[in-house]
């Protein structure tokens, strides 16, 4: 065996259809495109949600309501879960980056307290936003608050 008699393997090979070569080919015409129209086209490509010629669902479905872009999302933790959090987690000052390693926020969530319930001991904290009785209530207590950015 040389090298320029090597073939491929029998049917693994097949002969490539010659479109658009004339009406005697059985290819000729509109080369196997149907009839007219953007998808007979070179370089057509179908747009995201098209329907063809239906309208389209986001534009059917009637549209409700406001969305705020500049809405600030906080994960609220209430004075009442403080007590029970420091003591399941061994906790004394409630940070960002400790609520985090004890898996109670994800990374990129912002915190706030809010006065609901009664808090027993003395914590610090560094969250992002807090209430007004929360603070008078912490701050009551001995408390230290820093509020970060």
């Amino acid at each position: 065996m040389k090298l320029h008699e090597i073939k491929p393997a029998e049917g693994a090979t097949h002969r490539q259809k010659r479109l658009g070569r004339g009406e005697a080919s059985g290819k000729g015409g509109t080369s196997t495109k149907g009839n007219k129209g953007g998808q007979s086209r070179a370089g057509y490509q179908r747009k995201m949600a098209h329907e063809g010629g239906q309208m389209p669902i986001q534009r059917r479905i009637p549209k409700r309501g406001f969305n705020n872009v500049h809405r600030v999302e906080y994960k609220v933790f209430n004075l009442g879960q403080l007590d029970q959090l420091a003591e399941k987690y061994g906790i004394t000052e409630f940070t960002p980056e400790n609520l985090y390693i004890n898996g109670l926020i994800s990374q990129t969530d912002l915190v706030k307290i809010l006065g609901n319930g009664d808090l027993k001991g003395k914590f610090s904290f560094r969250v992002h936003a807090i209430s007004g009785k929360a603070k008078t209530a912490i701050e009551g207590l001995g408390g230290t608050i820093e509020i970060v950015k």
